[in-house]
């Protein structure tokens, strides 16, 4: 059986991409190829090169805004690993669509909100402010616009009293590490049904 290879982009400590790396044993349709990152510093690039993963770097800085150019280096790993999904993994680059359209409807991302709630940055802070009763995360496939595209899958937690922004977070992070290792096994086994999880 040929497995589907993976590239998981990353820019920090890459909980979610250990958790998809360490799923994809066994009977498992794809592997890990690349960990990619556009910080040198993240943790996770440690963590992938200690579980044998190759790894690479493309700062984002140098480029100074220009994002075409930053994107172009960008895709020359992911491209010279063959990679066949990419699965961004807390990467708070925002990708244009030059980038995203090299990669429809081959590229995940999660996101820690109910989309189509929530879309960017403090979601949690956003739930607790709106008095949502429930709150979670979602992975989708990535298109030109910010956190949107077709739903592969969500997890649902419930909102507790006396939740802050953190404590909320954490609980949510735990249902991410569940939510996309179930999301990408299906997907690269060539099923878009979504997974529904709490």
């Amino acid at each position: 059986m040929s497995h589907k290879k993976v590239a998981i982009l990353i820019s920090g400590g890459g909980s979610n991409m250990v958790a998809l790396v360490d799923s994809m044993t066994g009977d498992h349709p794809a592997r890990p190829c690349l960990v990619l990152s556009n910080d040198a510093t993240a943790g996770g690039l440690q963590r992938a090169a200690e579980r044998g993963i190759a790894t690479a770097v493309v700062d984002h800085r140098p480029f100074k805004g220009d994002r075409a150019a930053f994107e172009e280096e960008l895709v020359k790993p992911i491209l010279d690993a063959g990679a066949d999904i990419v699965c961004l993994a807390g990467f708070m680059r925002v990708l244009t669509d030059g980038f995203v359209s090299r990669f429809t409807g081959r590229m995940l991302n999660i996101h820690p909100s109910l989309l189509p709630l929530y879309k960017g940055l403090h979601t949690h802070a956003r739930a607790l402010e709106a008095g949502d009763a429930e709150h979670g995360c979602t992975v989708h496939e990535v298109t030109a616009r910010l956190d949107d595209g077709p739903i592969l899958g969500q997890a649902r937690v419930p909102v507790l009293p006396g939740d802050t922004p953190d404590t909320l977070a954490a609980r949510v992070l735990e249902q991410e590490h569940r939510l996309y290792p179930a999301v990408l096994r299906r997907f690269a086994a060539g099923d878009r049904s979504p997974v529904l999880l709490g």
